[in-house]
């Protein structure tokens, strides 16, 4: 007898993807389309056995990037096979994990649209995006079963259990009251549907194109409205594939332990997508990041790549960093001469990134600014992280730094191929908004014509409502919002943001809010009372009284740094915590002051 011939696949390699043409002009580096589909096929041909996905301290958990290929596959032939048309949106609910990962890919992959939904949204959030999206499934964790209940009882048989895709049949789904009982429900396993030889080809029929819609992600932002923005698959990965090489090189089985919600933007696209193309092994937290979760997981996963927002890193600083630096007499004697201060950060520097696991080789920022004096110190440091910008409408990368390559205060190079200008620039200071158009930019906003008339300019260029200026090499630096600029009294352009700045170097100073008020600008100053009262052997009562007279300080010291129109008029004590986006950044709108003075609730 004969031997057996099989023919096997060859692998996707960089070489033959980077020999694909296209008749757009951009070049594939890593997919041999820009559809998730591919990025979990071309993965799958390179690196089949290397673990892609994984829970912190579960091992069973682990999802290799074949297994991750053949889930997606049998997801698509279940929606299928249970009327999923293409187009039809799909609700993922739940906090970052290996099973939301692979839902998405399975709902995406047969051309339906995934709506991810923000773990921090209120039933009442929830209930609204599920209605407006017109969502006719809902996969979600036991944690937010309560959220969605109300829709389940309209959608019976559209329930499916995010922590082990087991899909939740009626009449169950309609006995369930809480979250326990949903957590033990019996179900169908959606991941074990054998792609048999018709099967495969009914899946095959409905593949994703690259300009078919593959998120629908609903923001909350700063200036309170919530908008579903419209992100193809070409956005994403697109996005994706060509800053895979450029602000960083990973290599396979590089570790990226995930701390931040996929259904945020950032974290999908550029903390997800763009490690998984180059064969990383993501490592969810599977909680919030407290230090008593996020050290130990630092110290065990020793990731090689860390995406994150400015508030972690600013705690850590201040909490940590900061405070060591000052205890130390002779250390701070030091810290105003350049050569010395950099020298101490170095070694500060390195026992950061023992913290870190001792492996980091990109530590990413974004979502928010910045503050300058912690960014200063980590540059003086030579710590390894990046600074990104970007938003969800652009899927979300439009600039970004390199390790160890920083210039304080610049976000850095502009991602490939995507034109961005600067509108009406100041003739001095060449600030303006800034305005983006490529392959990444959205298609639009769901169901508002009239927003999406305003956001786009005539030819056809994204409104950021960001204000910031490039360089003479093209780097982008920005300044603030178009929306909280405030205009002086003299028609000067005043940027909240760079005074809050100032008054963030402060001592004991943890952030702040400039606003606008009858007659000039208040200041919400926020005190790390703890240390104060501990400074000034007060109790925390008698140190909250002497504080009010500190901000008062504050105020008087930071105005001889600004110019007459940005100054100061009154400065407040901040007690309670700002209320933030799932990004972090400050809900501006909620302190806005009214004409009579009072504030908005």
């Amino acid at each position: 007898m004969g031997k057996k011939h099989t023919t096997k696949t060859k692998p996707w390699t960089k070489r033959r993807i980077r020999a694909l043409k296209r008749t757009d002009g951009l070049t594939m580096k890593l997919v041999t389309a820009y559809t998730m589909d591919s990025v979990v096929e071309s993965t799958a041909s390179r690196y089949p056995k290397r673990v892609a996905l994984r829970l912190f301290r579960d091992e069973g958990s682990a999802i290799t990037f074949s297994a991750l290929k053949q889930a997606k596959d049998a997801i698509g032939i279940f929606l299928i096979e249970h009327g999923f048309e293409t187009g039809d949106k799909i609700a993922l609910l739940g906090e970052s994990c290996p099973t939301w990962l692979v839902a998405y890919f399975g709902i995406t992959a047969v051309g339906c649209i995934a709506v991810p939904i923000l773990p921090d949204f209120s039933a009442k959030e929830v209930s609204q995006i599920l209605s407006h999206s017109g969502a006719k499934a809902v996969v979600v964790n036991a944690k937010h079963f309560e959220k969605v209940k109300p829709f389940v009882e309209q959608h019976p048989d559209a329930l499916v259990r995010m922590e082990d895709l087991f899909h939740i049949p009626h009449p169950i789904s309609a006995q369930l009251e809480t979250k326990e009982q949903f957590a033990w429900a019996p179900g169908r396993d959606i991941r074990r549907r054998r792609a048999d030889e018709q099967a495969t080809k009914m899946r095959s029929e409905r593949l994703c194109s690259e300009e078919d819609i593959a998120s629908i992600i609903y923001t909350s932002g700063t200036t309170g409205s919530s908008k579903a923005v419209m992100l193809t698959h070409k956005n994403l990965v697109w996005n994706a594939d060509i800053s895979s090489d450029v602000y960083i090189k990973l290599k396979p089985g590089n570790r990226v332990l995930s701390i931040l919600p996929i259904s945020h933007v950032y974290e999908f696209s550029v903390g997800q997508i763009l490690e998984l193309l180059c064969g990383c092994e993501i490592v969810y937290l599977g909680k919030a990041p407290a230090p008593s979760i996020l050290l130990p997981a630092l110290k065990e996963v020793r990731p090689h790549v860390v995406m994150t927002v400015p508030l972690l890193i600013e705690k850590v600083y201040r909490s940590s960093v900061l405070p060591a630096l000052k205890a130390n007499e002779k250390l701070a004697k030091w810290q105003s001469f350049g050569p010395a201060r950099r020298l101490i950060a170095r070694v500060a520097g390195r026992k950061l990134k023992v913290t870190f696991g001792g492996k980091l080789r990109f530590f990413g920022i974004g979502g928010a600014p910045l503050d300058r004096e912690v960014e200063s110190f980590l540059a003086d440091a030579s710590f390894p992280y990046a600074i990104g910008y970007g938003l969800t409408e652009t899927s979300p990368l439009i600039a970004g730094g390199k390790p160890n390559k920083h210039i304080v205060g610049t976000i850095g190079k502009l991602v490939e191929h995507l034109d961005v200008k600067i509108e009406s620039p100041d003739p001095e200071t060449g600030v303006g908004e800034i305005l983006v158009k490529g392959p990444s930019v959205m298609v639009g906003y769901y169901k508002n014509e009239e927003l999406n008339r305003e956001a786009f300019t005539d030819d056809g260029y994204f409104r950021t409502g960001d204000l910031g200026c490039l360089d003479k090499r093209k780097r982008l630096s920005i300044k603030g919002r178009t929306k909280t600029m405030i205009l002086g009294s003299g028609g000067e352009n005043i940027y909240p943001e760079l005074i809050e700045a100032v008054i963030n170097t402060q001592e004991y100073v943890t952030e702040s809010l400039v606003i606008p008020e009858q007659g000039g600008l208040a200041a919400l100053i926020k005190i790390d009372i703890d240390s104060f009262a501990q400074k000034m052997a007060l109790n925390v009562n008698d140190a909250k009284a002497e504080a009010m007279k500190y901000v008062a300080k504050i105020r008087d010291d930071v105005n001889k740094e600004l110019a007459a129109f940005s100054r100061i008029r009154t400065a407040e004590l901040q007690e309670e915590p700002f209320a933030r986006t799932p990004t972090q950044k400050i809900k501006r709108f909620l302190y806005s002051r009214l004409k009579d003075g009072s504030e908005h609730p």
